[in-house]
């Protein structure tokens, strides 16, 4: 391969000028690359702490780019981010390469080929790394390093560029990382960013970013599984509120004679079992953020009491007679519809009104086009690091299948549903193997998407059982005919498992007191009670 000349450098170092936007700026990048260096894969990754993060990408699958690359767990990356120029790979080296199993010009093992890093450092910090990989081993031998100099240091100055403008839109908009987070008792584990591109979440992800830095409450809405809680968590990480706390309250977990005091504290000897002064999730909370999770699910003489809090900022911890005066930002989160709570007397109308004053809606997985492949990405490498696997992918048929399934359960069905794939997929292969082969999930290890069994089928017939009630019926009311539905399921559950309550919450995939509190409501009794 011939260098390129020094006007083909020019010509590369105003095609990135010419780029406005990050993300044209990187694909910019990538192409104007491949004009001159012939590879068969590109990729571009930030440095994140301790792990490289995709930015833009040619030639590998799109999945890759929900991936997030712990550098300690790939010994190429490694190797590239610990030298200060480019590092160009044996054709037959024994290091396991980060993109086995993605690069789109293969299917399975990388065979001998071509790899070579470029790490980008801008004032002598690492700042993020450049990749190239090609099919023709030895092809990026006759590089000189004067010009993979010359490269590194546009690509360098192209990625500060674009991250700088970044993070001054971030600062204006009031978006700061968040350095002292809060969680009782939810936590996010790893993940605490919305993945996603589609059209749904960019507006979400707008509407989140033209609310945050308001103080107003904030009423988050969407199915079960959608992701609410990583919302509030945005919500308040972009917020002018960011330095403080959010502190998070399950209201559906709290044993009905104890919510009061968990919100708002309560003097000693305030009731049996007040042993000492305890400070509620209000005071805590002071400066910062609570969010309400369920909402929904708090009685209505908790809901005054609330509503109280949202017009005075006042609170009265049980025993005291005064009243103590916060500063906090109410964000609340539900899957159930308000607005007909209020209509049907479970939910008081002036409280929806104080915590509705900007709603936000979590769209479902199955209106985010496109979103499924970077999630699978984002979560299978997470599982491979759980399970010590060298590599996970998944197969054409089942990425088919996963993109056209219904997804009842949303985000939270789909990670459980990778999870057990890949357990299902790893008991198939050696301990030993799981180091350095590629386990790849295919459809047989997800039970839940036989075609048989598919969501499709299962709505297509709830649907005609539907409309053969519509066509029999003079009227239906769709409240009574939900709490016959959800009456019945639950007491089948419930008899299924004999009366165990945690079974059969496991099974609906609902908190258990959630499930006691839904099933008072509906009237249901279960003689034989199992904790």
């Amino acid at each position: 391969m011939n260098n390129p000349t020094d006007n083909q450098l020019l010509e590369l170092s105003l095609e990135l000028a010419q780029s406005v936007s990050s993300k044209q700026r990187f694909d910019g990048l990538l192409t104007a690359v491949r004009k001159f260096i012939t590879c068969d894969a590109i990729v571009l990754l930030v440095l994140k702490g301790d792990y490289l993060q995709p930015l833009a990408l040619q030639g590998l699958r799109r999945g890759t780019m929900g991936r997030q690359f712990v550098i300690a767990e790939h010994p190429r990356f490694l190797a590239v981010c610990q030298s200060m120029q480019a590092v160009r790979f044996e054709a037959d080296s024994d290091l396991p390469d980060p993109y086995d199993g993605l690069v789109l010009a293969t299917d399975g093992d990388l065979p001998i080929h071509a790899c070579m890093g470029i790490p980008l450092y801008f004032e002598q910090q690492l700042i993020g790394v450049l990749t190239l990989d090609s099919l023709t081993p030895e092809v990026f031998d006759s590089l000189s390093q004067r010009t993979l100099a010359l490269i590194a240091s546009m690509a360098s100055i192209s990625l500060h560029t674009a991250l700088a403008l970044d993070l001054l839109e971030a600062n204006i908009k009031h978006s700061k990382e968040v350095m002292r987070v809060l969680n009782e008792p939810g936590n996010l584990g790893q993940q605490s960013n919305l993945v996603g591109q589609s059209a749904a979440m960019e507006k979400l992800k707008g509407e989140i970013a033209l609310v945050a830095p308001s103080n107003y409450s904030i009423l988050i809405q969407g199915e079960s599984g959608t992701g609410k809680e990583l919302v509030a968590h945005s919500i308040h990480q972009q917020s002018t509120r960011s330095d403080e706390a959010i502190i998070h309250v399950n209201c559906a977990a709290l044993p009905e004679n104890l919510i009061e005091s968990e919100l708002f504290g309560h003097a000693k000897g305030a009731f049996t079992g007040a042993a000492q002064k305890r400070a509620g999730k209000f005071l805590i909370a002071n400066g910062g953020t609570i969010f309400l999770d369920e909402v929904g699910e708090l009685p209505l003489a908790v809901q005054s009491k609330l509503l109280r809090v949202l017009q005075s900022n006042e609170i009265q911890p049980l025993g005291y007679d005064s009243t103590v005066h916060v500063d906090v930002r109410v964000i609340a989160a539900t899957n159930r519809d308000l607005k007909t709570e209020v209509e049907q007397g479970h939910f008081r109308a002036d409280l929806y009104h104080r915590l509705n004053v900007y709603p936000v809606t979590v769209p479902p997985l199955r209106e985010r086009e496109g979103d499924i492949a970077l999630l699978v990405g984002f979560f299978n490498e997470r599982i491979k690091r759980k399970l010590g696997v060298n590599q996970l992918k998944v197969s054409s048929e089942l990425m088919a299948r996963l993109e056209h399934y219904f997804w009842p359960g949303n985000v939270r069905e789909l990670e459980h549903l990778l999870s057990r794939a890949a357990l299902k997929a790893c008991a198939k292969v050696s301990m030993q193997d799981r180091h350095r082969q590629i386990v790849t999930l295919e459809i047989s290890d997800c039970d839940e998407l036989a075609p048989e069994g598919t969501e499709e089928h299962a709505k297509a017939s709830r649907e005609l059982a539907l409309t053969e009630q519509i066509s029999t019926e003079q009227s239906i009311n769709l409240r009574d005919a939900v709490d016959d539905y959800q009456k019945a399921l639950i007491k089948q559950t419930l008899h299924h498992y004999q009366g165990n309550w945690s079974q059969a919450a496991k099974h609906l995939g609902v908190d258990r007191a959630n499930l006691m509190r839904l099933s008072k409501r509906l009237g249901i009794r279960i003689e034989k009670v199992v904790w």
